[in-house]
Order: C-alpha cells, then structure tokens, then sequence
C-alpha cells in the first residue's frame, strides 16, 4: 500500500467540500415541508436535520460500495485527477442550481461528473453500464413516482381519517408528527448522500493504492464524510427550502407529515439495498403526490416542469463539464492546477451572484417566495391514475386554504 499523495489529498479536500454542498443543496428534503408550516423554527430545524444526517452516516455502506465498485471499475486504469474532475463538475452544477432555487439531484451531478470524466480518460469499458442503468437510471425514474403515490395516498387517508376533528388540535398534532418525519427524512438523507462521498473517497484510495479494490470505506471517511455533510446542512440551502416549501404547492401539516413519511420509508428501502438514488427527487416527488391529495390544492406545475428539467440535465451536464475538465487534468500538474482555479472562479461568481438578492431563514417564508421560484398557479389536473385513487379514496370534503396566487379546484 502506498501513502496518501498530495494528488489524493486534494482529491479527498474536493470529495468533502462537494458532500458539504450536497448539504446545504439538500436540507430541503427534509424540512422544507416542516419549515414551511410551522412545525420548526428555520434554524432549529437545519440544527436538528444536521446531527441526523451525521448520525445516518454510520448506519451503512452499501451505497458507498455501489459508487466506489459499482458504477466505476476500479481496474480500468482510472486515476486521481479523473476523479477530481469529476467532482468539479458535480460541484459546479450543485451551485448553479442551488443559485436557481431548483431541487435538483446533488446525486446524479455526482455520478454525470464521474462517468464524464471517466469516459473522456479511459473510455467506455471504465463504467459498468448495467450498474448504472440498475442502480441509478430505474431508481431515477421510479423512485419519485413511489413516492409521489405513497404520499398522496397518505394524504388523502390523513384528511379522511381527521374530518371529524378539530381543525387545529389536528393541525396541531400533524406539526409533532411532521418533527418526527423530518428527523427520519433527516437520518435517511445522511444514511444514503453522505455514502455517496465516502464511496467517492474510497474510490480514489483505491485508484491511488492507498488501501485493496473493494475495501468498505474507512472509520475517518466515515467521519469525516458524515461532519462536512452534516455541516453543509447547518448552514441552510434557504433558497431550495423556499421553492420546496412554497413553490410547489401549499402544505399543511397533514400534507407535510404524509409527504415526508412516504419519503423517508422509500430512501432508507433503497440505501439497504445498495441504490444511489437520488433523496431530493424522492422527497419533491412526495410534495407533489401530498398537493394532489388534498382537495383543494394546487400543484404548481411551472414550478414541477423546471424541477424534472433539471433533473433530466443534471446527470449529462455534469458529465459534459466533468469531461471538459477531465481532458485538462489529464495534462498533469497544470492541467490540475488550471481545473482547480478554474473551479474557484466559478465558485466566487456564484456566490456573488446570490448576495445580490440573498435568501436566508428570516425570508425564506416570505409569500412573495412563489413568484420568485418562477411560478405561477395551475390547476391540478384530473389524471387517470388521480381518478382511479380518488375511487378508492375519495377527497375529504370541506374547506381548505387555496394558494394565494392561484384558484382552488375540489
């Protein structure tokens, strides 16, 4: 075994300093909804969800194990600056889309920057395609869709189950199930994205001889993949929690503890069976399904049709930025040197981009946070599959809040 190069080193540095934006982009999976109606106070609930997220990373690793041997092959001639490339380009977009508001996947950046650069450096034969479409293009796909149903189920039960009680003891009760959901949202996100880093870290001690192909990741990258994204999370990706929260459509309470029990039920069932799947389609895809089961509501389907969007870009645009900076790392010191200033630039132009109109946990109720999330009412439609649950779960009748900027359909 050979020791840690500085090479390693600054890709170890890059891995954390991703996980810890994975963090601050991701908080809104589990209290944007808690956040939103009240159950929490703004800091409270990110103090709250980054000791869980700290504490989820120590349940598994079979995650870590799907990126470090699973959708990478460790013997295709892979090197560190490889690697690092791709973290630059997942880095990048995280920030892009955090600037934007938009809930993308801090996920699938990951894994577009990986199998960019990876293709660009050693070719095809160094990505496991069927690793990729099994763990991560099926989950992408069907996860939030699992989700969205299980919430709006869950919803619809919630109102039906409380239509004889009073209004606020209900709502009242709901905001104490909707802490304990969002701590288990909280748990699973660590359980599931900070593997993703401790499998990116392990990757590169592999690659770099440090520790045996196929080793589980060691206790300090546990630790220290836990912590940066435990930190990350303190700090509040406000702007993301803004469009989670409000954007999408208007939760109460019941709405909230459905949406994020659905959710967290279905990222702990996938990090146990190793899938890499992506914690904030899962938990804006319970949004949805929570907005579509109640009556009343209105999903706000500019806002939803930017979210899958950005999804859908988000694993080839970090792929194409990775590769990009994978051709100059691949140049040697200078081409890394040159990566990694590169990488800063973008950082600071993006950070001073967001000062300009900031978000932060004072404002990030504000009402006029729908408008700035692009979004303007719908009215929710009446699908096939909305009108085959409503057969079997009919609406709760009775009033119900109807968004500000958009009219209430029954």
């Amino acid at each position: 075994m050979e020791h840690i190069t500085l090479l390693i080193g600054i890709v170890i540095v890059t891995a954390l300093v991703f996980d810890f934006t994975n963090g601050f982009h991701d908080t809104a999976n589990a209290m944007a909804t808690t956040i939103s109606t009240g159950a929490l106070k703004p800091k409270t609930a990110v103090a709250m969800s980054a000791v869980l997220n700290l504490v989820g990373a120590f349940l598994s690793v079979e995650v870590a194990k799907t990126i470090s041997g699973g959708i990478i092959d460790e013997s295709s001639g892979i090197k560190p600056e490889v690697i690092f490339a791709g973290l630059v380009g997942a880095i990048v977009w995280n920030l892009l889309t955090w600037l934007a508001g938009l809930p993308s996947s801090s996920s699938h950046a990951l894994f577009g920057g990986l199998i960019g650069a990876t293709l660009v450096s050693v070719g095809a034969h160094g990505v496991h395609g069927d690793a990729v479409v099994m763990k991560v293009l099926i989950p992408a796909v069907a996860a939030p869709f699992v989700a969205g149903l299980a919430a709006m189920l869950a919803t619809r039960l919630t109102y039906r189950i409380g239509r004889d009680a009073d209004p606020e003891a209900t709502s009242r009760g709901y905001r104490a199930g909707q802490i304990a959901s969002a701590g288990l949202v909280s748990l699973a996100h660590g359980t599931n994205d900070a593997q993703k880093t401790m499998g990116v870290i392990t990757l590169a001690l592999i690659t770099g001889g440090v520790v045996a192909p196929h080793s589980d990741p060691p206790l300090w990258v546990i630790v220290s993949a836990g912590s940066a994204i435990a930190l990350g999370t303190y700090i509040g990706g406000w702007r993301i929690i803004r469009t989670m929260g409000k954007g999408i459509t208007d939760i109460q309470p019941q709405q909230g503890f459905a949406a994020q029990t659905g959710a967290a039920a279905t990222i702990l069932a996938s990090s146990h069976l190793g899938f890499a799947l992506s914690t904030t389609q899962v938990c804006s895809g319970s949004v949805m399904g929570a907005g579509l089961g109640r009556s009343g509501a209105v999903v706000r389907w500019s806002t939803a049709g930017r979210m899958v969007a950005a999804w859908a870009f988000t694993l080839p645009a970090a792929g194409l930025v990775a590769a990009g900076t994978a051709l100059l790392a691949d140049q040697g010191t200078w081409g890394v040197t040159t990566v990694a200033v590169l990488g800063l630039a973008v950082c600071a132009v993006i950070r001073t981009a967001s000062r300009r109109k900031p978000v932060t946990s004072a404002n990030v109720n504000d009402d006029g946070a729908v408008a700035t999330a692009g979004t303007v009412g719908a009215v929710e439609p009446q699908g096939a599959v909305t009108a085959a649950i409503a057969a079997v779960i009919p609406p709760p009748a009775g009033p119900v809040a109807p968004a500000t900027d958009a009219p209430a359909t029954a």
